[in-house]
């Protein structure tokens, strides 16, 4: 209050008045006795008349001043008074909760506006947590804020101030202007997308009669969920449908996991017509243009994770996923792999040279792709670089490079990242296979330079990081391996050009090989036909097993791996490696794939220290259980029974207690 007055005082019009009459009136008085001086020298008499004056203004003045000292002092007084008064009353009747307490945190006084929310209650001289725990919790929890906290206390919201030093706390109701904040919050738009995955390839054999009964049940679940969370529906194509929501809704829907996903598959799969759906759902921004596009990335976003889920983003947020249960379905038709096979001879034509790389340690998938779309590129008179780094390779791709030697055409073509650095222009065009994400590539180096420049073939669900600005993207969840995907490219290639030979076909083959464990797992017709065309066209199922051999030291510490193995319940089963040793990460997923073998084991996962430091986690599953989400909450990716992740600046031990947590989580 002291400051208040001192801030204030200097500033009020009549004390600023009277302090310049009193200068005023100063210096009239020096200058008369000057004047009066000045007068004795020049003449007597005129000194004498001009004394008498001086006196006179002298007594006027004495007066005056003294009446202005007695105002001002009046003034003061009043104002000190009125300041005081002000003071108490603000303190008991304003409208903030004021309370004192004492060392002991006894309530020592409380004002009458915060003893109404104790209503009758005696509550002074008792301690602050037996009157009201809540309370004293919240002002524990915020002791230390030298700033207004928003904080909460039974049924209200609170603007909370602790001044230790007194021990006094100050609390302002601001439940209403909360309500008004809430309630904007929960009235922001929802703009969402809904598709349905495989509405052509489902009805594309129906007759007329039953797709319209199809449809018209797609409609009424849809219509009756929209209608049940007052959402505005849409029909605008036979597959499509938009939303219009409020985030209030989003939350309820997001409660309840959006268990329409699972109420139409499971209702058409029991009719033999198993439809799913795929939605994106765009909040948080007022730009409604912005959120639409926002939208449809996350509808997009959801169909390259393989449908059949849910993805809800803020445009500058994280993706969270619902769904996704379920294997991707295969789609019947080869339009889309037509079409990209040509969209990638037009790229091919309009490049100088093309760079194909994987993912860091490769593996046979990775490899293989790589040759094949080297052995595309030539078919298509371009020169094509395969980037590898030879360090850390495993056995399998160490016994393919040793192969071939014998073919200087294709050994010449892989080069080094430092290489690839050295020979890329503006006018070249990089190609990521087996993977999406920049962050795991062979050469993040080679993908900024070139990131205006590249495309994407991957078998994987896509995740949230993924390249900003791909000419193509060709993202097949449904597809065994990638190595699936570059066959059923071949054939719409030139037929005059030289066709793919035995050592790439026989790579692409262990490669889908590898993926499928031998055919057993994510294996559809396509994947028999694209095995079917690389054995016509010369690949050695004999050397296909020969790149597949272990040796020694690795089917020793795959052994040694599955010993280790802990059961969570009876479905899972947890192999974590020894602290400080090191473990190559092809044998953490052999284990893991093993450890399936064991009945009753739904989901394995493995957990082993890495070559580069990190803590990797090899998952698996039957199909029974989705070991993708498990992972995507530990940062990884992969499919619903085939991921992994790998984690850094974590102990191998931290590692699996996060996983465990995560799986009880999902359980």
């Amino acid at each position: 209050m002291k400051q208040f007055f001192s801030k204030n005082f200097l500033h009020l019009p009549s004390f600023m008045e009277n302090e310049k009459l009193r200068i005023i009136a100063v210096m009239v008085l020096i200058i008369s006795i000057v004047c009066t001086v000045i007068s004795f020298i020049v003449s007597a008499i005129l000194g004498t008349i001009i004394a008498a004056l001086v006196i006179v203004t002298i007594g006027i003045s004495f007066f005056v001043l003294k009446a202005i000292t007695e105002d001002t002092n009046e003034y003061i007084s009043d104002l000190s008074y009125r300041i005081k008064r002000g003071e108490q009353e603000s303190l008991i009747k304003m409208p903030v909760g004021v309370m004192f307490l004492n060392e002991k945190d006894e309530i020592e006084w409380v004002n009458p506006y915060l003893q109404k929310y104790f209503g009758q209650e005696e509550i002074l001289g008792r301690k602050l947590d037996s009157v009201d725990q809540e309370l004293f919790s919240v002002i524990k929890e915020n002791s230390v804020e030298r700033k207004p906290v928003e904080v909460s206390w039974r049924e209200y919201r609170f603007q909370l101030l602790i001044e230790n030093d007194i021990h006094a706390v100050y609390l302002m109701d601001i439940t209403r202007y909360a309500r008004i904040e809430q309630h904007d919050r929960d009235t922001d738009t929802v703009i969402g997308q809904i598709f349905i995955d495989n509405y052509d390839e489902v009805t594309q054999t129906m007759n007329d009669k039953s797709v319209s009964n199809i449809s018209n049940y797609i409609t009424n679940e849809l219509s009756n969920w929209a209608k049940k969370y007052q959402m505005y529906l849409k029909r605008i194509d036979d597959d499509h449908f938009f939303i219009l929501a409020y985030t209030s809704v989003l939350g309820k829907l997001e409660d309840n996991k959006f268990k329409i996903l699972d109420r139409i598959r499971e209702r058409t799969s029991k009719q033999n017509l198993p439809l799913t759906l795929s939605i994106g759902l765009a909040y948080g921004e007022d730009d409604l243009a912005l959120l639409s596009k926002v939208a449809q990335n996350n509808l997009d976003l959801a169909l390259g994770r393989g449908g059949d889920q849910v993805v809800v983003k803020m445009p500058e947020g994280q993706a969270r996923f619902y769904g996704g249960k379920t294997n991707p379905m295969e789609k019947r038709t080869r339009v889309r792999a037509r079409m990209i096979s040509q969209a990638l001879q037009e790229l091919m034509s309009q490049t100088d040279q093309i760079f194909v790389m994987g993912h860091k340690y490769p593996d046979m998938d990775s490899i293989g792709a790589c040759l094949g779309l080297r052995r595309i590129a030539t078919m298509n008179q371009k020169k094509c670089w395969i980037v590898l780094d030879n360090e850390n390779l495993h056995s399998d791709v160490t016994r393919l490079m040793d192969e071939l030697s014998q073919y200087p055409e294709i050994k010449g073509s892989i080069i080094s990242v430092e290489e690839s650095l050295e020979k890329a222009t503006k006018q070249s065009l990089l190609i990521m296979v087996d993977h999406s994400k920049p962050s795991i590539s062979t050469s993040q180096e080679l993908y900024k330079k070139l990131a205006n420049r590249m495309m994407v073939i991957d078998h994987h669900r896509r995740g949230e990081e993924f390249p900003e600005n791909p000419i193509l993207v060709y993202i097949e969840p449904y597809a065994s391996s990638t190595c699936e995907l570059i066959t059923e490219m071949f054939e719409y290639q030139s037929r005059d050009s030289e066709p793919i030979n035995k050592i790439e076909a026989t790579a692409m083959l262990t490669g889908i090989i590898i993926d499928t464990k031998s055919f057993t797992l994510r294996t559809g017709t396509r994947t028999f036909d694209a095995a079917s065309y690389l054995r016509s066209v010369g690949a050695d199922s004999a050397m296909a097993q020969h790149f597949m051999k272990e040796n020694v030291d690795n089917f020793l510490q795959r052994n040694h791996l599955i010993d280790r193995v802990e059961f969570v319940g009876n479905r899972v089963a947890i192999c974590v490696g020894e602290k400080d040793k090191v473990y190559d990460s092809v044998i953490a997923a052999q284990a893991a794939d093993a450890l399936l073998n064991v009945s009753g084991v739904e989901a394995s996962y493995v957990v082993t220290q890495r070559l580069d430091g990190k803590i990797g986690i090899s998952a698996r599953s039957n199909g029974k259980a989705n070991v993708q989400m498990v992972m995507e909450e530990l940062g990884g990716g992969g499919h619903l029974s085939n991921a992994a992740t790998q984690l850094k600046d974590v102990t191998i031990e931290t590692a699996k207690n996060e996983l465990m947590k995560v799986i009880d989580e999902n359980s």
